[in-house]
Order: structure tokens, then C-alpha cells, then sequence
């Protein structure tokens, strides 16, 4: 089955395409629709983004592949990204990695068997006021920062998280 955006999916790229001199300068704010709407950015979702705004789909792959931010594989419905630059670093971060693997029963860059969650290390999150901490991309598309983290507080968290998964779509069945 052809990929194909959701009418309020399409509505948004449609209105996105009005904000912009070109559809190429449109490509990063459509791959986050995409990413959105499908769960993760495939090979066959850079080629439908590609086809929509009419460009060469190696323009679409190139970026895709660039930015750290689209998921070319698909991930949990939390999606935990700690950051590990430098402040972080100092902080505690990867101190907060041990513990999230152990909790979560995942390595670095895995996600966890039932699909719940997705552990990976980002570059600066631009919160190193409070360092540590990690954002949580879920499956719905809304993002959150969670700062000042001990093993303690991460624990609060993932029961947090834990109450919010069922609310949430399964990425890996999106597309």
C-alpha cells in the first residue's frame, strides 16, 4: 500500500508549503510531518516526502541521513535522548545511561522488546543550567525536557512514562 498523509497531516503540509520560497526549503518541516505521521522516516517515507515536494529523492535522503533527529529506524513510544555533551558529560549523564540501561533493559541505541522504549545519546539539548538531563520524544510527536536528573528523579520519570504509554500509538505499526 502507498504511503499517504492523513487529511490533517496533509492539511499542515499543505500549509507549510505556503510559508516557503520552494518546496526544497520546505523539506526539513515535512520530513518532521512525515516522522510524525509514520512513526519513523523510512526509505520509502523520503521517497513519498521527495515525491510531494517534487524534488530528487537523494536530496530527501541526504538530509534524512544528516540530521539526528529523524529516526531511520522505528523506536519506542518514548523515545529517551540524553544529552552527552560536555556539561552533561561533567554532570552525570552517562552515569544516567548505566542506570537507564539497567531500568530499562536496553543498550545504548537499542529499544526495548516490547516497544516501549528507545534509548540513544544526543548531541547538546541547550539546557546546561540543568545539567543532566534528556528529552523524551513520544510516539504522538510531543516532546519533553527533563532536567536536573539523579538516578532517583529518572526513576520518578520512567513511572511517568510508564503511566503514558498506553495513550500513545506503536510506532513500529505506523507504516
Amino acid at each position: 500500500m502507498a504511503l499517504q498523509f492523513s487529511e490533517e497531516a496533509e492539511a499542515e503540509f499543505q500549509e507549510l508549503l505556503t510559508r516557503y520560497p520552494n518546496t526544497l526549503a520546505a523539506m526539513l518541516p515535512a520530513l518532521f510531518i512525515a516522522q510524525r505521521e509514520f512513526g519513523w522516516v523510512s526509505v520509502e517515507v523520503m521517497d513519498y516526502v521527495a515525491e510531494r515536494l517534487d524534488v530528487h529523492p537523494t536530496r530527501v535522503l541526504n538530509a534524512a541521513t544528516f540530521y539526528t533527529m529523524f529516526n531511520k529506524q522505528p523506536v519506542g513510544k518514548c523515545h529517551i535522548q540524553v544529552c552527552t555533551t560536555l556539561t552533561c558529560a561533567i554532570r552525570g549523564a552517562y552515569e544516567l545511561i548505566d542506570h537507564l540501561e539497567e531500568k530499562l533493559g536496553v543498550r545504548l541505541g537499542e529499544t526495548s522488546a516490547d516497544g516501549h522504549y528507545t534509548l540513544t545519546e544526543a548531541e547538546c539539548l541547550a539546557s546546561c543550567g540543568t545539567a543532566p538531563m534528556f528529552q523524551v520524544t513520544y510516539s504522538d510527536g510531543e516532546i519533553e525536557y527533563f532536567e536536573n536528573l539523579s538516578p532517583d528523579r529518572v526513576d520518578e520519570v520512567l513511572e511517568e512514562l510508564n503511566a503514558k504509554l498506553k495513550d500513545l500509538p506503536n510506532p513500529r505499526e505506523m507504516h
